[in-house]
């Protein structure tokens, strides 16, 4: 883990001095701000809740809070991207579906304070530029920044394994979406240059060099949004249960599919029927995808990775069946595409990205391409972005010079 006994370098300052300006007017002082990134996820889609592996990196994309604490146990803010404001009390907190963007404050504040923390109020500004619903995990980027928020506000440390595992908890009790860990994990625990190996079930992680030379990871939007509450992806996790209940009556010890390997699942998989059959299929060949992808990177074979890239699309495009028409059309202009070794969509499907690796030389022809050909099937401008390994969540401003060592 990176430490973070100081603050980070703010490769967006002029983002920063917005959220100052809006502050100063609104509360005056000079205010703490944290951040922390979204993600995009290499490779191991839909394993984190199967207790499987995951290799995602964060991203320069990210939630900003400058924030000070009060005197009291009010909570107020106001957010840049969405012009509102939200106020509540910590000792009233509950879901307010018309409270939209401030619901994963409260989720975190319940979460801290039922782990023992005591918190302040506090009141500050948030702004964000990781695109909403788009798979590169916003709300795991709001949840982290808000538990930095409270940390540096009310004086406390958490370890940050600890603050990932309180926001997934925010998810899926707050806010009602059944998520695995991942998300909060790498926003927390990033590392720049680094794609970040977790094993879901242990909690274990260890950094992987990217060692990816002349090629660049490329993000496309298909600004197609998806709904991750939806009842796609809660049946999709609903499926797999099933399978493990109908494997672990033949296999005893089998507790996730994640302790069901490739002949394991030929032996056995008659008990499944057709759709979990392939669901089960998807998730337990793309965990043996992510442990040869980290051997392909660690000596640098990037053509097998990007080749076991394009084997995890087809897998959650035709066995988890959660790609889209618009997702599909990504992928396929990227693969045209000389230079790009493979492409995938990446996050929970059902809309959002893809992310591609790319030539950096052909990353001009990439983003011309892949946006005609995109908008002749689609006719929606894609947006296309090339993207890096990142910083982890940690403090950007510190005036005191107390915050940042809170959350290293």
């Amino acid at each position: 883990m990176a430490a973070m006994t100081a603050t980070q370098r703010d490769d967006a300052p002029e983002r920063t001095e917005r959220l100052l300006s809006e502050f100063r007017a609104r509360f005056d002082g000079d205010p703490i701000v944290v951040r922390a990134p979204g993600r995009v996820n290499l490779i191991g889609e839909h394993t984190d809740y199967n207790d499987g592996f995951v290799l995602p990196i964060a991203i320069a994309r990210d939630v900003r809070m400058a924030v000070r604490a009060r005197d009291d146990d009010r909570v107020h803010l106001f957010s840049l991207n969405f012009q509102e404001a939200a106020e509540f009390s910590q000792g009233e907190i509950r879901f307010d579906p018309n409270a939209g963007w401030s619901n994963y404050v409260r989720g975190m504040a319940q979460q801290l304070m039922r782990s023992g923390v005591t918190l302040r109020g506090m009141e500050g500004v948030v702004e964000g530029d990781v695109p909403i619903a788009s798979g590169l995990s916003s709300s795991a980027a709001m949840e982290i920044a808000a538990g930095l928020a409270f940390q540096v506000t009310s004086g406390a440390r958490v370890d940050p394994v600890e603050l990932a595992r309180l926001a997934q908890r925010a998810e899926n009790e707050f806010m009602g979406v059944h998520v695995g860990i991942m998300d909060q994990f790498i926003s927390r625990l990033g590392e720049p240059g680094q794609a970040l190996f977790i094993d879901c079930r242990s909690l274990e992680y260890r950094t992987v060099p990217l060692h990816a030379g002349d090629y660049r990871f490329v993000v496309a939007d298909s600004r197609q949004s998806r709904e991750l509450a939806g009842s796609a992806y809660n049946e999709r996790r609903g499926q797999c249960e099933a399978a493990v209940r109908a494997l672990a009556t033949l296999a005893p010890g089998i507790r996730a599919l994640r302790d069901v390997d490739p002949p394991a699942l030929l032996r056995y998989g008659y008990a499944l029927d057709t759709v979990v059959g392939r669901r089960a299929r998807h998730v337990v060949h793309e965990d043996s995808r992510v442990l040869g992808a980290i051997s392909a990177l660690e000596v640098g074979d990037l053509a097998t990775f990007g080749a076991l890239m394009n084997e995890s699309h087809e897998s959650l495009r035709f066995d988890y069946e959660v790609s889209s028409h618009a997702l599909d059309v990504l992928v396929g202009a990227a693969r045209q595409v000389q230079g790009c070794l493979g492409s995938r969509l990446t996050g929970a499907g059902f809309g959002g990205c893809t992310v591609s690796l790319v030539h950096h030389e052909a990353v001009p022809d990439f983003e011309r391409q892949v946006t005609h050909l995109y908008r002749e099937a689609v006719a929606v401008e894609p947006a296309v972005y090339v993207t890096e390994a990142a910083d982890g969540a940690g403090v950007l401003r510190d005036p005191e010079g107390t915050a940042a060592g809170l959350v290293a």
